[in-house]
């Protein structure tokens, strides 16, 4: 894979949190980037697709993108549950369009169909063709797996598998259990920064006291420690109940690698799911989950989480963007981290510096 034409391999080198800078603004600027990061990146690692409640009977499937390649999660007759790229292998017309359920997938170019195992069912009109056997034509798999309720997908099996990726969370988080969550709505919004710029701000807490006045009353900002592992990093705060929606508690902030975050507070999970569109462009997905939607206390307590959640999310989309803008100024190059308040942005950074040097050789 040819790196980018402003990539400096010195740039790269892994450096220790105590010595390092940030990555530098032309990773988050050249529209070269963002090609390689699909390639480099998104391409090798496991990414969320759905939650399982989505995929739970025969036929039930999803569609997608991971990398820009389109890609579809289906439940098997046998109960298994399969990935393949959404792509009919004679004209490479798309087998689904939308999320649903089917007994066959039927491409919706010339009607080719398939069993849901992947399999060519029937191919009409084909009669004349020569050393044509359907037996032979099968669907291009894709690596998934499930999650504590929630559905990845990879395009080609990862070094690491998901549960060992992921290994420790649950422990973390007891006596909570992500499988009890419900979920309850989704919500995106479209940010005109580079993907990288966005999770950058999200693993840490070292801008709440100036961007978030109203989260940074609910969180204790001097208690705020984060923690890493090889796959993911892990941010925890107390939680005050008497300043916002939650009751009192804890709150758990992970950040999955290479883009989603997994938010636990009382009562309530939050997916966020970081998709690069271009360089300078990013569309994040939020999926909530309860555990309580039926109680008047539970419907007010969501209610204002939905509108709270909404405020600190224009916040940060407020300073993303403007950090992109200096990013892409030409005048920024790099910059120290706090060892006391970056640690995650530092292991996200060594973790996307080690994709590049693998996929520039």
């Amino acid at each position: 894979m040819r790196a980018p034409a402003s990539f400096v391999a010195t740039d790269h080198v892994s450096r220790p949190l105590e010595e390092a800078s940030t990555l530098p603004g032309y990773a988050y600027a050249d529209p070269e980037f963002h090609g390689f990061d699909l390639a480099s990146i998104f391409a090798r690692n496991w990414q969320l697709v759905s939650h399982a409640e989505k995929l739970k009977d025969a036929g039930d499937h999803v569609v997608a993108e991971i990398a820009g390649r389109p890609i579809i999660l289906v439940r098997g007759d046998d109960g298994v549950l399969r990935g393949f790229f959404n792509v009919c292998k004679h004209r490479a017309g798309p087998l689904a369009l939308t999320d649903g359920n089917a007994r066959q997938l039927q491409c919706k170019y010339h009607g080719w169909t398939y069993k849901l195992d992947g399999q060519l069912r029937a191919a009409h009109e084909m009669q004349q063709a020569k050393d044509f056997d359907i037996s032979c034509i099968h669907l291009d798999g894709i690596q998934v797996a499930e999650w504590e309720g929630l559905v990845f997908a990879a395009l080609s099996a990862p070094a690491t598998s998901l549960e060992e990726m992921l290994s420790g969370i649950r422990e973390r988080i007891k006596p909570i259990q992500l499988a009890k969550f419900r979920y309850h709505s989704h919500m995106h919004y479209d940010v005109v920064c580079n993907w990288k710029a966005y999770v950058d701000n999200y693993l840490e807490g070292y801008h709440l006291p100036h961007v978030h006045p109203g989260l940074n009353k609910l969180l204790d900002y001097r208690e705020y420690t984060t923690h890493t592992a090889p796959g993911y990093s892990y941010q925890h705060s107390p939680l005050d109940g008497s300043q916002g929606p939650y009751a009192d508690g804890d709150a758990h902030y992970y950040f999955i690698y290479p883009n989603m975050m997994l938010n636990i507070l009382p009562g309530r999970m939050q997916t966020n799911l970081v998709v690069p569109v271009a360089a300078d462009r990013c569309r994040v997905l939020f999926d909530y989950f309860y555990t309580d939607m039926e109680s008047p206390a539970a419907l007010k307590m969501i209610a204002e989480d939905l509108s709270f959640s909404d405020e600190v999310q224009r916040e940060d989309i407020g300073i993303c963007e403007r950090v992109q803008k200096g990013l892409a100024s030409g005048s920024y190059k790099a910059g120290r981290l706090s060892p006391k308040r970056e640690l995650g942005v530092h292991h996200f950074q060594e973790l996307v510096r080690a994709a590049y040097r693998r996929a520039a050789g």
